[in-house]
């Protein structure tokens, strides 16, 4: 039996190689992913402080916390072009980079005991619910986000959100798209721009199956990432309306009875590693062995690391729906950076990192550096920006990846259960135990949701 690791909804803490993401999205997903893990082994050995050098004598220092080596230079520079924008008020970052777990413990602690915190920090999807709660120690960023809100996606904003009120800049949207192996799928007389529905993609992976003898996409157990995107576009979520605990409703079971009967067809398997994100899955991708990832859009930077041999073969499209659909795609993973609401100058940290996170110079460095679908949509019809032929994203891809997503930013939804402080433990039940259960072991899904359903009443009790 594969081992049950549960990684966390994509982080904004996806190492790539030296690169970490953003990411968790599990974003307006709520599942857990190997990034998780993947930031704690990168930033756990590279632990440090970066502080920018700045002439002047008017200049504001900020701490800035971060468990993503990469996020450091990546806000130094944008806030040098900040400085060069607002010569009246310079700031000088000073960036502290530590392993994933001991940042967020070491900021509960500074929240709770009022001192020690920095003036800005991330804080991972998975970790911001549980600063959601009691006396919220994060300054509200609706102001600061305002010159921006009418680009920027809003279901990203909320995420990050509790009523009606924002604390954390995202750094991308994590829009959950489909990466085809047309090469693969050519051979199989199978073609991808034909797939809208996903009886379409459960037909196709048939097809391709009976011609190939091979897998067409995985089934996950250790993520979510398809499962919370036909959960969004069934209307479903893990709670209710009353924010109660919900996991056998019947949505829930529709969705993953569908899951089911795609891996009933021989087509769809379980990948090692439980999800396509995952470093014991790269292999089996980029050898051809699965033809298609269902993954956010940050994957990108996957592809043109870890699964080079596929360089000039892969399209992006937008994922299959259900008739009817409202939502058409969610965001995936996700870290949102905050800004301590004691801090001495917290209004200038929340105006500076709108404009680090939000402002259009930031989101082509996003794009161009990250290889994330920046949150500032403005950006996405500049084909200076989008079509770039000097863009490793460009050059690796057979298509312009923001034409997919301009054509489904109007239908990007979330999980409103992303946002609570049940997200956490609701992940991590289903990646250690129900999807194993259904997908590895047989268990009756009705059953196996029960099991769970249980399990979880009783740890929130």
């Amino acid at each position: 039996m594969k081992k049950r690791i549960c990684a966390l909804l994509l982080t904004t803490a996806m190492a790539v190689s030296a690169l970490a993401g953003c990411g968790s999205g599990g974003g307006g997903s709520t599942a857990t992913t190997g990034a998780e893990n993947a930031a704690k082994e990168t930033t756990a050995a590279s632990a440090g402080k970066n502080e920018m050098s700045v002439e002047g004598d008017d200049v504001t220092t900020l701490n800035v916390w971060t468990f993503i080596e990469l996020h450091q230079q990546f806000y130094v520079d944008m806030a040098e072009k900040w400085n060069a924008e607002n010569p009246d008020k310079k700031v000088k970052l000073v960036l502290s980079n530590m392993a994933y777990d001991d940042m967020h413990n070491k900021l509960s602690l500074a929240l709770e005991s009022g001192e020690g915190a920095p003036d800005i920090v991330d804080i991972e999807l998975g970790k911001f619910p549980a600063f959601m709660t009691g006396n919220i120690g994060l300054m509200d960023l609706t102001n600061a986000m305002k010159p921006y809100e009418s680009t920027v996606v809003q279901s990203r904003v909320g995420i990050y959100s509790k009523d009606g009120k924002s604390y954390g800049f995202p750094t991308h949207v994590g829009t959950t798209v489909a990466f085809y192996n047309d090469e693969l799928l050519k051979e199989a007389d199978v073609d991808y721009t034909t797939i809208k529905t996903w009886d379409d993609f459960k037909e196709a992976g048939v097809k391709y199956h009976e011609a190939t003898g091979k897998t067409f996409a995985c089934i996950e157990t250790s993520a979510q990432w398809m499962i919370n995107l036909m959960l969004a576009q069934k209307g479903g979520d893990y709670l209710d309306a009353e924010g109660n605990l919900d996991i056998t409703n019947d949505k829930m079971v529709e969705v993953l009875t569908y899951i089911k009967e795609m891996q009933d067809t021989g087509a769809f398997a379980t990948v090692p590693g439980g999800q396509p994100d995952n470093e014991e899955a790269y292999p089996f991708y980029n050898s051809g062995d699965y033809a298609v990832q269902i993954m956010p859009f940050w994957q990108t930077s996957r592809y043109t690391n870890y699964m080079t041999d596929l360089e000039g073969k892969v399209a992006i499209a937008a994922v299959p729906s259900f008739e009817g659909s409202v939502v058409e795609t969610i965001g995936g993973g996700g870290t949102g950076t905050a800004v301590v609401a004691s801090g001495e100058h917290a209004e200038l940290a929340a105006e500076v990192m709108a404009f680090i996170k939000l402002s259009e110079e930031a989101s082509n460095e996003i794009w161009n550096v990250l290889g994330f679908d920046p949150v500032n949509t403005a950006v996405w019809t500049d084909t200076n920006l989008t079509q770039n032929p000097d863009n490793q994203y460009i050059k690796y891809f057979i298509n312009y990846p923001f034409d997919v997503l301009n054509e489904v930013k109007d239908h990007i939804g979330l999980l409103q259960s992303c946002t609570d402080e049940k997200a956490p433990s609701i992940n991590n039940e289903f990646c250690n135990v129900t999807l194993n259960s259904i997908y590895e072991d047989g268990m009756d899904i009705k059953e196996a949701l029960e099991q769970s359903q249980d399990t979880l009443s009783n740890e929130f009790r």
